[in-house]
């Protein structure tokens, strides 16, 4: 009998341990990306009407992350949270803010120390960078209804309690991108607005915005307004696949006035989110030239804003006019955008009308250059320069390597790694973003079950295994590896919903790659903790893609 006892013990021990692992929502930390360090430990923090806020007030960037905590526990709960000066007398059942003089004991800026107890919630930082991670994750510790934002919508029943826990994070690295395309496909700025609330949401902050191709010029340049009156706007564009040949007949486009991209910048900022715009030269120009053909090489050619996809020959040429017109539309840039880079492009672009106009060659020959490769690097280096003067500096695609890399460009690696890996040798700075890891126009399932996408395959879980240094790379040489960038490209996204549905759990994937230690990143453990993290984009009404053994319900619009 005892031995039947025993086995039928066993059975059940076996039976159990084969079961997938169940994930009981909001009694364990489902934090993404995960933290540095976190110790759970017993007991709540019971968020109340009664809860109040301590911080130092007389600080602007302490009270921006503040009012932000504030709104979102408000809308949600529907209570009026108080908040208090720092040197107000505290009681229990309070939250309290804390910007730390003592800075060497934090590996970084955007460090942050969160202490919960069943009494309190404290969060101390360096900078108000770090208390606003903190509460990133401070919000991850309530339910997932915390993201709501009409209070009346909240189950009645719903119970804010934060588990206690001891968290000390900080980043793995310094740049952690995203990159969107809104040239090809246009997206107005609440939505823009939208895809920086998501990055926030994940600890990126680095916005990088693609505002210029052959298909569309989207920012106003007051000294050049017919590359909004022109360039903004094409009269068709492809319709399905690049291989279809098919085009509608409607008129396409729009742009951003300076105005709204001050707007954009400054909502950027208090998610403390740096916005880098780029202006690509010298190729994907097509939109630029069809607004002003004489800084194109081709004289008398009819410019067009491009209606399909793909590379064009249209490239800007190498007069001193091309450079006094780029040098002014960067300077209106620069003035709008007050992040240190700015990225100048420098992909794909074909030497063919360079290597047919006389007076490019006639450039190759005065300046001494080997080939039009190095002709490009001299019109980078040009470029940079001005920049250099004005306190900026370039970022660029891996192809200003060609022909001699500029003194101080930053690379952002694309076409594999290999461009990384030669850049950083070289030591120069490096942000990795190649196409076999990081790109999210790439299908992430089966095609014929997915909405329709440029090409390629990324699943989540290559994303969640990428490791931005190479190990071709010594430790000194590791160092040029500022962090990594997911692309956007929106040749097949015509909607933001669209733009959603490639982007995520994808990108949720990309901030544990740029954020937590890479000893602590677990495959399954990510994927449990994504579980309650669709819980969250359900709440926000993001259109998530949601995985189940590889297959993702059909999108309907292409």
């Amino acid at each position: 009998m005892t031995s039947r006892i025993l086995l039928f013990a066993i059975s059940i021990f076996i039976f159990c341990a084969c079961q997938p692992e169940q994930h009981t929502k909001h009694n364990a930390p489902d934090i993404i990306p995960e933290p540095a360090s976190l110790e759970l430990k017993d007991g709540t923090f019971q968020l109340d009407k009664q809860t109040t806020i301590y911080a130092n007030k007389a600080n602007p960037a302490v009270l921006n992350v503040v009012t932000q905590l504030k709104n979102t526990l408000d809308s949600a709960t529907g209570y009026d949270l108080g908040i208090q000066n720092t040197d107000a007398t505290k009681a229990t059942n309070s939250i309290t803010f804390t910007i730390d003089e003592d800075t060497a004991t934090y590996e970084s800026n955007e460090a942050y120390h969160l202490s919960v107890s069943e009494e309190a919630v404290e969060l101390r930082a360096p900078s108000a960078t770090g208390l606003f991670y903190g509460i990133q994750s401070l919000f991850q510790l309530l339910p997932p209804e915390i993201y709501q934002s009409d209070y009346t919508l909240v189950p009645q029943n719903t119970e804010w309690n934060i588990p206690a826990v001891e968290i000390q994070d900080y980043p793995r690295f310094e740049y952690r991108g995203m990159h969107l395309d809104v040239a090809r496909h246009f997206f107005p700025v609440e939505f823009v607005k939208r895809y920086i609330d998501l990055m926030a949401m994940h600890k990126m902050n680095r916005f990088h915005w693609h505002l210029t191709e052959d298909q569309g010029w989207r920012i106003e340049i007051k000294q050049y307004p017919k590359l909004t009156e022109i360039g903004a706007w094409r009269d068709s564009t492809l319709v399905g696949h690049y291989t279809s040949n098919t085009y509608d007949t409607t008129t396409y486009g729009g742009y951003y006035t300076q105005e709204e991209v001050r707007e954009v910048v400054a909502y950027a900022q208090k998610k403390h989110i740096t916005v880098i715009p780029e202006i690509e030269m010298p190729g994907h120009a097509s939109a630029a030239l069809a607004s002003y053909p004489q800084y194109g090489c081709v004289e008398g050619k009819d410019y067009q804003v491009k209606t399909t996809w793909g590379i064009f020959e249209d490239i800007y040429c190498p007069r001193e006019e091309t450079f006094t017109f780029l040098k002014n539309v960067l300077t209106e840039v620069m003035e709008l955008f007050p992040s240190k880079y700015i990225h100048i492009g420098g992909d794909e672009a074909p030497k063919k009308q360079w290597e047919e106009s006389e007076f490019a060659q006639q450039v190759i020959e005065r300046e001494e250059l080997e080939d039009e490769h190095e002709l490009q690097s001299y019109f980078i280096t040009r470029i940079e320069k001005f920049l250099n003067k004005n306190g900026r500096q370039i970022i660029g695609w891996d192809e200003i390597l060609e022909g001699g890399l500029a003194p101080n460009a930053t690379v952002m690696s694309w076409r594999g790694i290999e461009g990384g890996i030669k850049s950083a040798k070289q030591k120069h700075n490096v942000i990795m973003t190649p196409t076999s890891h990081v790109y999210l126009d790439y299908y992430q399932a089966d095609e014929e079950t997915e909405p329709l996408a440029i090409g390629g395959f990324i699943s989540l879980e290559k994303i969640y295994n990428f490791d931005p240094v190479p190990e071709e790379l010594n430790a000194e040489e590791a160092q040029y590896i500022l962090g990594a960038q997911g692309n956007i490209w929106s040749e097949y996204m015509h909607s933001g919903d669209k733009v959603e549905y490639m982007a995520y759990p994808r990108a949720s994937a990309l901030s544990e790659v740029v954020w937590s230690p890479h000893n602590k990143r677990n495959w399954t453990d990510f994927w449990r903790r994504m579980q309650v993290h669709f819980d969250r984009f359900d709440v926000m009404g993001v259109n998530a893609a949601k995985h189940y053994e590889n297959k993702i319900p059909k999108f309907q619009s292409n």
